[in-house]
């Protein structure tokens, strides 16, 4: 059984930065992709940015040149670094690994509230 653990969502002030977390455990390799997609209230869930495990990346417009993923494959962590956000930035946030066999894991989800 593989779960995902997310932390470090909240409430930030526009412009302002945010650092997530998300732990893999359980039957998971370090190979996997992990990424993180983002859910806003009456939309669909849509990717935020992705990684694999050599390093290579790819971002959603919408964050490119704000946010930046990082991975550690020694702790099978992936992380979100994002700056300079804005209100259309609110969303729950969850993190995702996709195994080599092409299994799909998701987390509970991490809110995140940008607002003054």
């Amino acid at each position: 059984q593989v779960q995902l653990v997310e932390s470090g969502g909240g409430l930030v002030q526009p412009g302002g930065s945010l650092r997530l977390s998300c732990a893999a455990s359980g039957t998971i390799s370090s190979d996997s992709t992990m990424g993180w997609y983002r859910q806003a209230p009456g939309k669909e869930r849509e990717l935020v940015a992705i990684i694999t495990s050599g390093g290579t990346t790819r971002y959603a417009d919408s964050v490119k040149g704000r946010f930046t993923i990082s991975r550690d494959n020694t702790k099978i962590t992936v992380y979100l670094q994002g700056t300079t956000l804005k209100p259309e930035d609110t969303a729950v946030y969850y993190c995702n690994a996709v195994t080599r066999t092409y299994s799909v894991y998701w987390g509970q989800g991490t809110q995140v509230t940008v607002s003054s």
